[in-house]
């Protein structure tokens, strides 16, 4: 009789290499089948030699690595309610996360991808910590990019559409109005714990124990996570307008931020599979840009150009390369481990 143990090194070995391999098949379909790579390559051997160009272009890959820094800070700082973890091995579980995130909907794998490397921290409530995290995020992306939506409206979108000085106030409500009942919401997520206690009273114990995991942060805790997602979205964003200004695309600051903010407010709220993401980003940067363009003398293909490389570029600097870093530490998951007392008792 073959040992379980056995077993299930074997398994783990198993989904080890399948999803080194999915994670590599998809980094290569999304490189080689882009049909603007060859412009971009042309691009980079045409301005590799210019100072400006590769101290930009060292600027985006360093605040790549900051980026991802922040977020381990960040998912370190949560996870320390169930287990503490090292800086170092928190950045892995963050790229490990982004390896397993790339081949799924939505990049829910990232969720999987991280727990893997906890030791003795319950698994299931790793991954609702990491949803916390995840919340945080969201938040931000939608709170920035509702506003910078009721700033474009007035500026850009009065010619579009039958514009109403009413319509417009009445959007503004409902806006401000959605956005403080989501960060309520956020700010009391423990009330979750609670909820969980009237709907599952009479079973479902495992999964009621698991829920209490909710009521352990305060709203200073909540606050700083936000803090957090703030200053990766402000890196991030910044990625993008170094990114663009590289390719050609002249904007100036505060309005770059406004279109970037609505690209990833789209985004967000767009339900997408990964493979068809980077093509999606770049069809709604596209738009963005081309109202914002549209009244002026620019060269249209030059700036459509410009903004595409600069969406792949930053899908490949911010996504495709920490994929693959991560995946450098995907052999160090243990999906299958003996039980341990869970942690929250």
């Amino acid at each position: 009789m073959i040992n379980t143990t056995k077993i299930g090194k074997i398994y783990n070995k198993l989904l080890q290499v399948v999803i080194l391999l999915i994670t590599y098949w998809f980094i290569y379909d999304q490189v080689f089948y882009r049909k603007n790579i060859p412009g971009i390559v042309k691009a980079f051997r045409e301005d590799f030699c210019s100072q400006d160009f590769t101290w930009m272009m060292i600027l985006v890959i360093l605040l790549m690595f900051v980026n991802w820094g922040v977020e381990a800070i960040k998912w370190r700082y949560l996870m320390a309610k169930i287990e503490r973890i090292g800086f170092w091995k928190s950045y892995q579980a963050v790229l490990t996360g982004v390896t397993v995130s790339s081949f799924t909907p939505n990049r829910i794998g990232e969720y999987f991808g991280r727990v893997f490397i906890l030791q003795t921290g319950s698994r299931v409530e790793g991954i609702l910590i990491t949803v916390i995290g995840s919340m945080s995020q969201l938040l931000i992306t939608i709170l920035t990019g509702s506003l910078a939506l009721l700033a474009f409206i007035p500026l850009f979108l009065t010619h579009y559409w039958n514009y109403n000085g009413y319509l417009y106030y009445a959007i503004v409500a409902l806006v401000v109005g959605f956005d403080i009942l989501i960060l309520g919401f956020y700010l009391n997520v423990s009330f979750l714990s609670t909820l969980k206690e009237k709907l599952l009273r009479n079973g479902l114990k495992k999964i009621r124990k698991f829920f209490r995991i909710f009521a352990f942060y305060h709203n200073r805790e909540l606050i700083r996570v936000l803090i957090y997602s703030f200053i990766r979205y402000v890196i991030f964003s910044f990625q993008f307008f170094v990114l663009l200004r590289i390719f050609g695309v002249q904007i100036p600051y505060p309005d770059a931020m406004m279109l970037i903010s609505l690209i990833y407010f789209v985004m967000a709220v767009i339900p997408t599979i990964a493979l068809t993401e980077l093509g999606i980003r770049g069809s709604v940067a596209l738009y963005f840009f081309g109202i914002y363009f549209s009244g002026m003398d620019r060269l249209s293909e030059q700036i459509n150009f410009g903004i595409l490389a600069a969406s792949t570029i930053l899908w490949a600097i911010n996504l495709g390369f920490p994929a693959l870093l991560g995946s450098l530490f995907v052999f160090r998951l243990k999906f299958f481990r003996k039980a341990v007392k869970n942690s929250t008792g």
